[in-house]
């Protein structure tokens, strides 16, 4: 076994020795055999001809690409727990423009996406709004389960009701109600049912510009009769032609069931445009949003289960931080056998012996990752995890043999990071902080210290245990609560409709400079030793940042 230093890097074998320094090069011995090393020189004659005059260099043989690098199989089992930032891919060869580099690839073993990034499980990121955008630009988002089953069934309903890619949340009040400006929650207007619930019969629209601030009046007062409606099961494109054909600044979005959804604006229409033309959008066997939700291990979660598959979910996530227990396994075999129509995904993992429990009980696919968010203190309370680049290569390489993708859950900051976990096996990548603080992630937009920001919390704060989040650490049991997550606030990102877009041309520019043209490609080129990387010293993370200047602007688009 070749002796590796603790920064990563061999000794240096490029000195020649004076015997080798001739025409006649003879390549060293490789150190490791079972990689072959082809000559690029043509072959020394038997009968070696007197040295020229002036002889020409010794040709550079494939042995001294040994140094060049290493493959993921030799990197990775060093003993050290890599994160994205500690690795730096090597670049490939070019024979292809960006933009035909082809990120579509798998959730679980049956939905595909055509956008490998999966929103995570978390209440202040994925509810009804985050889960239409993202599939409506051909990712996915998982539903969280830190509320009451019924309601977190209605997300998942509310987000599988439509095609379009966003959810306004206007509000809707009953024709007796007063409603004050407060009521309108921001919104320039409102739905009027006769009961002020979606089931009951649509009677008008209230504009927060005609309401009275004081004292409020009834809003039969002042509310303007409903226009035509639009179905619910219109796309963005039909939806706009539907509101230009009518001559419309608004109309309600119905389903076929003639329950109120939504309501469509010019005002979304012009916003939705300026944002980048939206791809193929992920849509399950029903025609309808792929959306997924999560679930605990718990007894009553089988309740839960039962509400979500009802309300349409496309896959489950069983949400555990660390999920080789008895619990989950016990969970996946009770889902497998009441529906085995449903993609089932566990975790989460960070090592074979895990992903190798979870794929013997039946799992769909692998959430891998443990204490590498940004909101996670997992790693520093329990001393349990593993550096998330060292992770997914790990998992990925028995997982993929199984046929079971993996979702590298956590440690996502920029597009770089999403190249190098896909790369290093993972078929998609779950963002949390990436996401939160978007127009599309739940809660309102507040300021502080001059920024607009919105909360963001780990579900392992104890303000997220406060709601039930516990149970996904194991301790819902337990008298005393030991937080591993943190509460913070995140700046305001703009809609996920304009920034994913950009974030995935990022990416297939990442895999351009790999000379890989696909994710299998990717995989293939890693798994065929092709792809080389190296571990990157503090001062090379330095040198691959932005540094020396005095002032500057960070704008990624």
């Amino acid at each position: 076994m070749e002796k590796i230093s603790q920064s990563g890097y061999p000794p240096n074998k490029r000195s020649l020795s004076k015997s080798t320094q001739t025409a006649h090069f003879t390549p060293p011995p490789s150190a490791h055999p079972s990689i072959p090393i082809p000559l690029r020189c043509p072959p020394t004659p038997a009968a070696a001809a007197p040295p020229p005059q002036n002889p020409k260099p010794p040709c550079p043989q494939m042995a001294d690409l040994d140094d060049d690098g290493f493959p993921a199989s030799r990197l990775f089992r060093k003993g050290f727990s890599y994160t994205y930032d500690d690795v730096i891919f090597h670049p490939g060869f070019i024979d292809f423009p960006a933009d035909a580099v082809d990120l579509t690839t798998r959730l679980s073993r049956r939905i595909h996406l055509s956008t490998p990034c999966v929103a995570s499980p978390m209440d202040t990121v994925s509810e009804a709004a985050m889960a239409a955008a993202m599939a409506s630009l051909g990712a996915a988002a998982v539903v969280h389960c830190n509320t009451e089953p019924h309601i977190q069934a209605s997300i998942v309903r509310a987000a599988k009701s439509r095609r379009l890619p966003f959810v306004s949340s206007v509000p809707i009040f009953s024709l007796a109600s007063a409603p004050s400006l407060n009521d309108f929650a921001g919104h320039d207007y409102a739905l009027v049912t006769e009961a002020g619930d979606a089931l009951s019969k649509l009677v008008g629209v209230a504009v927060a510009a005609d309401a009275v601030a004081n004292p409020p009046v009834p809003v039969s007062e002042y509310m303007r009769p409903a226009p035509r409606s639009a179905s619910a099961t219109f796309d963005f494109e039909q939806a706009a032609a539907f509101l230009a054909d009518e001559g419309l600044d608004y109309a309600p979005l119905v389903s076929e069931e003639g329950e109120v959804i939504d309501l469509i604006t010019a005002k979304d229409i012009e916003r939705i445009r300026s944002y980048p033309k939206l791809g193929k959008p992920s849509l399950g066997a029903d025609g309808k949003f792929v959306v997924a939700a999560s679930i605990g291990t718990r007894e009553d979660d089988k309740r839960r289960l039962e509400q979500l598959v009802q309300a349409g979910a496309n896959a489950i996530v069983i949400d555990s931080s660390q999920g080789n227990s008895t619990y989950q396994l016990d969970m996946i075999k009770y889902a497998k056998n009441m529906y085995p129509e449903v993609d089932l995904i566990g975790g989460n993992v960070v090592t074979i012996a895990q992903a190798q429990n979870l794929i013997a009980a039946g799992v769909d696919g692998l959430r891998v990752g443990m204490g590498s968010g940004s909101i996670c203190t997992t790693q520093e309370v329990c001393a349990v995890g593993r550096g998330q680049a060292t992770a997914v290569y790990k998992v990925a390489s028995y997982a993929n043999d199984q046929n079971v993708p993996v979702i590298a859950d956590g440690g996502i900051s920029y597009s770089g990071h999403i190249v190098k976990a896909l790369t290093l096996g993972a078929s998609t990548v779950m963002m949390g902080s990436f996401l939160a603080g978007s127009h599309e992630a739940p809660g309102a937009y507040e300021y502080k210290d001059g920024h607009r920001v919105k909360k963001y919390r780990g579900m392992g704060s104890l303000e997220a245990m406060t709601k039930g989040s516990d149970a996904r650490y194991l301790g819902d049991t337990l008298k005393l609560k030991v937080a591993q997550g943190v509460v913070g606030a995140v700046a305001d990102k703009g809609s996920v409709l304009r920034f994913i877009p950009y974030t995935m041309q990022a990416v297939k520019q990442g895999f351009q400079d790999l000379g890989a043209s696909s994710l299998q490609s990717a995989h293939d080129l890693l798994r065929a030793e092709t792809l080389r990387l190296e571990v990157r010293t503090g001062a090379a993370q330095v040198e691959g940042g932005i540094h020396g200047l005095v002032s500057y602007e960070k704008k990624p688009f």
